[in-house]
């Protein structure tokens, strides 16, 4: 069946790579092997351009090298959101367990676009009838009423892709016609080599992944 991928690049991050060895992950490949009977034409991936950080100058660095580890397949293409850092009030945690407020000022750093870069690209690769089936690796509840537009609309087959070890959205679940989880051995079959080549040159995976 015709499908293709809609990929939040940050829930898929902190759901199932960070932290792990498996970050150098070819997700192509990745739903490719586990949906073999699909015929995949496009996977679209949802991210944001991260700023370095006093405890992480090299974050940006990392990302771009991924990012062109992405654009070696011919089948993926990345979207842009951004992200909005600001100074906040918040609630002091430790004041707020013993049952007082106090307020902290904060940096608050959020995604913005992301999600609704997905949806919309979800609901009009739907409309212009470009795919069957829609694998959604995206545990954001916010996607509900999309997915149950293609659905109950266009008449498309929904497939939820997670972690095992994540508990998938109670407000997704009902509206997936599949659900496929994986774990850590899918993970390492679907690395990138070590070494990749791209129009601009041989770059590497980065050494602290």
């Amino acid at each position: 069946m015709r499908t293709r991928v809609y990929v939040d690049g940050y829930n898929l991050f902190y759901a199932c790579l960070k932290g792990s060895p498996y970050k150098w992950l070819n997700v192509y490949s990745l739903v490719d092997t586990l949906l073999p009977r699909n015929d995949i034409d496009k996977l679209r991936y949802f991210t944001a351009r991260v700023s370095a950080r006093p405890h992480d100058p090299d974050q940006p660095q990392r990302q771009q090298t991924y990012l062109r580890a992405l654009a070696t397949s011919p089948n993926v293409e990345v979207h842009f959101g951004h992200f909005l850092t600001h100074e906040v009030t918040m609630p002091d945690a430790a004041a707020w367990k013993a049952g007082h407020y106090r307020a902290a000022r904060v940096m608050k750093t959020e995604e913005k676009g992301s999600d609704v870069n997905l949806a919309t690209f979800l609901l009009m690769d739907a409309f212009d009838d470009l795919y069957d089936v829609a694998v959604i690796i995206s545990n954001d509840s916010d996607l509900k009423e999309p997915i149950a537009q293609i659905r109950n609309r266009f008449g498309k087959k929904v497939v939820l892709f997670g972690s095992k070890t994540t508990r998938i959205s109670g407000a997704l679940k009902p509206l997936a016609h599949f659900i496929r989880q994986f774990g850590p051995n899918a993970l390492a079959g679907a690395q990138f080599p070590t070494q990749l080549e791209d129009s601009v040159g041989v770059f590497r995976k980065p050494a602290s992944w």
